[in-house]
């Protein structure tokens, strides 16, 4: 069943990140976390120019949502240019589509890509990345459907969490209950915790699932919901 991002209750969601699967076999590995209880799939597209790593396009996209039609695909896009992405990922099956507000030059420029993203059928997500001041998306995180708080240096999987990122979970009284709080980069059992504690409700985790053995991720995406 997909998540419902209006779900008043606050119940913690948890997402499994493809960017640390094993892409020769990447219809098992979406089928298998789904088994095991994940309520959605992240895909981390990269440009390679607002983060220093290429990664995987609409196709990749498109092609999971061809095997898996009723699969809930939170797509994240680490790109300089989001407003060109906003089409072909619409078509591709995205359901939420969440840019950076670094990548915005105003608010004005944010709110028309919300905008434009809810005009194709998606719900609409911004992000924030560790340096930059909560300001930034002080005003207007309460016009989106998600605020994604990044807990690393976006560009590569398997990075060490930033405990700063906690401080994001201040939002979370600011913000509408239909407003998901999400938090991404070096999310684990280990810290899931404190990460639920500090106000997140969504957590994106990528290599803490897919690199624990198939029959392991069931357990780690409990312990992450906190339902273990």
């Amino acid at each position: 069943m997909k998540p419902k991002l209006d779900d008043p209750s606050g119940a913690p969601y948890v997402g499994a990140s493809i960017l640390s699967a094993d892409f020769a076999r990447l219809g098992e590995e979406v089928a298998d976390v789904l088994d095991a209880g994940a309520d959605f799939i992240h895909v981390d597209v990269m440009d390679g120019h607002f983060v220093p790593n290429l990664s995987m396009g609409p196709a990749v996209c498109a092609g999971v949502r061809r095997a898996f039609p009723d699969a809930y695909l939170d797509v994240h896009l680490m790109v300089s240019d989001p407003g060109h992405w906003f089409e072909p990922f619409a078509q591709a099956g995205a359901d939420l589509m969440t840019f950076h507000v670094e990548a915005c030059e105003g608010d004005a420029e944010a709110l028309a890509h919300a905008e434009r993203i809810r005009e194709l059928g998606c719900a609409a997500g911004i992000a924030i990345n560790p340096p930059t001041e909560q300001a930034r998306i002080a005003w207007i995180a309460d016009r989106f459907d998600l605020v994604l708080a990044m807990s690393v240096i976006p560009g590569y999987s398997g990075q060490a969490f930033m405990p700063e990122a906690l401080e994001r979970g201040k939002l979370r009284a600011e913000l509408p209950s239909s407003v998901r709080l999400e938090i991404d980069g070096g999310v684990g059992p280990e810290n899931a915790r404190r990460i639920r504690d500090a106000g997140f409700d969504t957590l994106a985790a990528a290599s803490a699932i897919f690199g624990r053995p198939i029959g392991e991720r069931a357990g780690v995406i409990a312990e992450l919901r906190g339902a273990s």
